[in-house]
């Protein structure tokens, strides 16, 4: 044997004795910023709430390419994670209270084919504002979705959406995240 042939052999040998283990696939770290609010609170409007200094608020100009019902609708927006909660609002009497409540449990149920599971909750918050909060499980558009009404007045409701592929594993931790600010965008809402 010559002499390659014998560091061929060696090398061979011990190259199959590392202990190989492969790694989980991972996704990008992301840097979740301090929790601050600050509140909204625009006059004319019949709803004030606490939202966070790292999103900002836009008008709803366009519901599915028509023009909102009211001047009401807007959007929060997080740039830093590509997110959006959609903030719908209807006056009860121009619409009838359980259709509202029908048309949101359907637009929350249309998700049922991409969802793993879909749990309701219904609270009250500590200023008596009542509603219903949707987690969605699964690869579904929107993983949180809520409601909130005095059933006589006001109904408002909100969904947050990211601008990318639905994936429940890599939007896990910010959907986590987001979920508290809405929560206390929950907890802080006033009807005037």
């Amino acid at each position: 044997m010559t002499k390659i042939t014998i560091i061929a052999l060696l090398m061979l040998l011990t190259a199959c004795n590392s202990n190989y283990s492969p790694k989980p696939s991972g996704y990008f770290k992301i840097d979740l910023p301090q929790r601050e609010y600050q509140l909204f609170d625009k006059p004319g409007f019949p709803y004030t709430f606490e939202y966070p200094v790292y999103a900002s608020i836009s008008r709803d100009t366009s519901f599915f390419e028509a023009k909102p019902e009211n001047p009401y609708w807007i959007n929060i927006d997080f740039p830093r994670f590509s997110g959006r909660i959609y903030i719908s609002y209807k006056v009860i009497g121009k619409t009838d209270f359980s259709k509202l409540l029908n048309d949101a449990y359907a637009m929350t149920y249309k998700h049922t084919a991409k969802a793993s599971s879909i749990n309701d909750s219904v609270f009250i918050t500590p200023s008596g504002v009542r509603g219903i909060y949707f987690k969605v499980g699964g690869n579904a558009a929107t993983a949180n979705q809520f409601l909130v009404t005095d059933s006589v007045k006001h109904f408002l409701r909100g969904a947050l959406y990211f601008d990318a592929t639905p994936n429940e594993d890599s939007l896990r931790v910010v959907n986590n995240f987001l979920q508290e600010d809405m929560r206390h965008l929950i907890n802080t809402l006033r009807w005037r």
